[in-house]
């Protein structure tokens, strides 16, 4: 299979946090964008849910969403970075 460029314009504030978090996964973006695009043909949808975030209540703080959004969905401390959660 032949390789192929793709170009993409992103705010650079964005991209150095992307990599930061890929490079604690181990990755490089290119693999990352590479393994995003197979999810697609595999699974022929967008591979994460797109939906508006929800809002925080007063009274339940960024913390304690972070720690349940953690145990629940078990995500890794490197994706709570990237959502800043």
């Amino acid at each position: 299979m032949a390789a192929t460029n793709i170009n993409i314009r992103t705010d650079s504030e964005l991209k150095a946090k992307a990599q930061s978090v890929l490079s604690d996964l181990g990755l490089d973006m290119s693999t990352a964008i590479n393994v995003f695009l197979n999810q697609i043909v595999y699974t022929q949808a967008i591979p994460f849910n797109i939906e508006k975030p929800k809002a925080l209540k007063p009274q339940q703080p960024r913390s304690a969403l972070r720690g349940c959004l953690k145990k629940k969905l078990k995500i890794t401390e490197a994706r709570c970075k990237l959502y800043r959660l």
